[in-house]
């Protein structure tokens, strides 16, 4: 069976964000890092990924500067501003209280 999964809707740059705080990334290092830590669940395609990203450096949740990769090559490294820090709070607060509100119609006999 074949492993396919949609993102959410307004789930991608709360993703983004998250990984993010974990650590500076390039954007192919960024959809690497959701497939695997999603154990190949979630996919992050790259005409999904880099309009977000843009997204988020115009709304200032994050910058950007090029750096050389580890295989010596040129790519813009994303990272984390204190107001993305701060939106990302707002995000994951805003999915755990849907999540519960979900769970909650789904147990409801």
């Amino acid at each position: 069976m074949e492993k396919r999964s949609e993102l959410l809707p307004g789930t991608l740059d709360m993703l983004i964000l998250k990984t993010l705080a974990r650590a500076p990334l390039h954007g192919y290092g960024i959809a690497l890092s959701i497939k695997r830590i999603s154990e190949d669940v979630l996919t992050v395609e790259e005409g999904s990924l880099y309009p977000a990203l843009q997204r988020l450096l115009l709304k200032g949740w994050v910058k950007a500067e090029w750096k050389k990769t580890e295989t010596n090559r040129r790519a813009r490294y994303y990272s984390l501003t204190a107001a993305g820090r701060k939106q990302l709070g707002i995000e994951l607060s805003q999915f755990e209280q849907m999540m519960a509100a979900i769970g909650r119609v789904l147990q409801e006999t």
